[in-house]
């Protein structure tokens, strides 16, 4: 005897039941999986995210960026997926839809026993195949670590950032520092 076949559903499917669900879901070629973080992060995870966030938004809002913090969707129509990213950038002048974004220059995923695997590797494929991405930064919640993923040309390049050191953001054209991420936390 089998269990019951999963069934994929549609991508309006899957945002109808989004909007009244009381778990977020990522949305992955039809299938949707729950995000264990709804139950809550770690203290260190939020204020991790809350320091980048603080850092960022004055900058962002001069230069007519949108800023988001893990509750707004990423949308990769070409691999039919959703993803709920830690901190996303968005500089582009489309406002898309009100329900997701497509266009981000900037993703932050902050690591999670229960996420790790995936931002590293699942996540990575994903997001670097987004056009408008400059960068992609994996963010380690239990030392002052940073692996930067940076486009440069056609090529992404990765360099760790470990204790102190700066990241360059280019579509703020800033650098943002270990020290502006872990300040009060590690």
């Amino acid at each position: 005897m089998t269990g019951p076949a999963f069934k994929a559903m549609s991508v309006e499917e899957y945002l109808r039941s989004e909007e009244n669900s009381p778990v977020k879901h990522e949305y992955v070629a039809g299938f949707i999986y729950p995000l264990h973080a709804q139950a809550g992060v770690s203290r260190t995870h939020s204020a991790i995210s809350v320091n980048i966030v603080a850092t960022l938004h004055p900058h962002a809002r001069k230069q007519g960026c949108r800023l988001h913090l893990a509750d707004m969707r990423l949308r990769i129509e070409e691999r039919n997926t959703f993803y709920y990213p830690d901190v996303m950038l968005v500089c582009d002048t489309d406002t898309g839809s009100d329900l997701a974004e497509t266009a981000p220059c900037l993703l932050v995923e902050i690591l999670s026993p229960s996420t790790a695997q995936i931002d590293r590797v699942g996540k990575w494929a994903m997001y670097t195949a987004l056009p408008s991405l400059q960068s992609y930064l994996i963010v380690h919640q239990d030392e002052r670590r940073v692996v930067e993923y940076r486009r440069e040309g056609t090529e992404w390049q990765m360099r760790e950032v470990v204790q102190d050191g700066e990241l360059w953001i280019d579509c703020l054209e800033m650098s943002l520092s270990l020290e502006d991420i872990f300040g009060g936390v590690l």
